[in-house]
């Protein structure tokens, strides 16, 4: 009968959702990384729950433009640094390159200072052997992407996000928020021209340069090679499904740690270093809080250094045509990270140098994935209509601005 023709469609289509799901947790990793913890426990402990609003605003961005990502790998089946690399010149592609291989060397930055220094908490690691753990267990972890096993590499770092989850957002159980105070911060406003800079921050730092190149990657290496793919509308369906599903996770443990901050630690001093956070959690909610922070710090750098060092490659491929191994595309982003946890008297003020350099590369991806999406050659009946577009223009025009006044305060010495 018709019904059960339809029922049994319907249950054909469950699978297929399932087996779509996946990339977009990968990619979400890149926005709870530790630059986005000390952000927004900076933030939430200056001004309160002042800035909800622009985390609100700045996740909204990103499940439009990590979307975007995954669409132009689904429907070209070519990541966006294989598209590049297809239509720049030789010199071009090599230009281009190196502004992105910078890109990943200062997004490992981050994530292998804040692992050394969630080793330090927990076990009183000396930095430079804490970024050394971390460059070894991350190259383990490298070693079941791609192939088969790719989604066992896939289960392994949503595990890990399960656990960033857990460990970000404990406090706010020992000492549960307002939710009238949380409310009242999505009214947009500012309080001085410093929370103004601090939304610049956040808002600059919503989108990762490598988290755009990888995404139009993971969806195809989501599949290993001769397994059969749903159709091109059952991916974009499912995709976007995922990327709501993943980004809101991220958003709210971004959300988390700004409210743990704004209701635990208002007003506190020396929040602006992740040991300081920590430290300042500890005398709020107790040690065993203090210990769960850590233990969720140490899984963010674990996971985004991973999934970093994946996009370090998947560049690389792209744009030079080269077949890298993984361990060695791993050397050369953990060695400056080594480096600078040897010489450095204050990594934190690393970290800083390496957000500006990051908000440097963000038009490098945005734009290009803005021009492809809609290009028809490309994307044929999936391409970009106007006002989608249109948004997505204003979108990318509100992050460099906001990444332009972010460098240009920095290097004025006004952050």
């Amino acid at each position: 009968p018709p019904w059960c023709a339809a029922a049994s469609s319907d249950v054909s289509k469950r699978p297929a959702l399932a087996s779509i799901l996946g990339p977009a947790f990968v990619a979400a990793v890149a926005y709870v990384d530790p630059g986005n913890v000390a952000a927004n426990i900076t933030s939430g402990a200056r001004y309160g729950y002042l800035l909800v609003w622009v985390l609100v605003l700045a996740n909204l961005m990103s499940v439009l433009i990590q979307y975007q990502s995954a669409k132009l790998g689904i429907v070209t089946g070519k990541s966006l640094p294989q598209i590049l690399g297809e239509r720049m010149s030789d010199a071009g592609r090599y230009m281009f390159f190196m502004q992105a291989e910078v890109i990943a060397i200062a997004t490992d930055l981050a994530e292998v200072i804040g692992g050394a220094i969630a080793l330090r908490l927990l076990f009183g690691l000396p930095l430079f052997w804490g970024g050394c753990v971390i460059g070894a267990v991350s190259t383990v972890l490298l070693w079941f992407q791609g192939g088969r096993t790719h989604r066992v590499f896939e289960k392994i770092v949503i595990a890990m996000l399960m656990v960033i989850t857990f460990g970000f957002i404990a406090g706010l159980f020992v000492d549960p928020p307002n939710g009238g105070d949380v409310l009242a911060g999505l009214v947009p406003r500012f309080r001085g021209a410093d929370s103004v800079l601090m939304a610049s921050s956040i808002l600059g730092a919503t989108v990762m340069p490598h988290a755009i190149y990888l995404h139009s990657t993971l969806v195809n290496d989501h599949y290993a090679p001769g397994e059969e793919k749903p159709d091109t509308k059952q991916l974009l369906r499912g995709s976007k499904i995922d990327v709501v599903w993943a980004l809101a996770l991220a958003g709210t443990v971004n959300l988390a740690l700004l409210v743990l901050a704004a209701n635990s630690l208002y007003g506190m001093k020396g929040t602006d270093t992740i040991e300081g956070a920590q430290h300042a959690i500890e005398l709020a909610l107790g040690p065993a809080v203090g210990t769960i922070f850590s233990i969720g710090l140490l899984a963010s750098s674990l996971s985004s250094t991973s999934v970093g060092t994946y996009a370090g490659s998947e560049i690389m491929r792209g744009l030079l045509h080269i077949h890298a191994p993984m361990w060695a595309c791993r050397v050369v982003t953990l060695v400056p990270a080594l480096v600078v946890l040897w010489f450095s008297a204050n990594p934190t003020y690393a970290l800083v140098i390496g957000q500006v350099v990051l908000s440097i590369g963000i038009p490098f991806a945005i734009i290009p994935l803005m021009r492809y999406t809609r290009d028809r050659e490309l994307m044929g009946e999936y391409r970009d209509g106007m006002v989608k577009h249109v948004v997505f223009l204003l979108v990318a025009v509100l992050i460099i601005a906001l990444n332009v006044v972010l460098v240009y305060l920095t290097m004025t010495g006004q952050n």
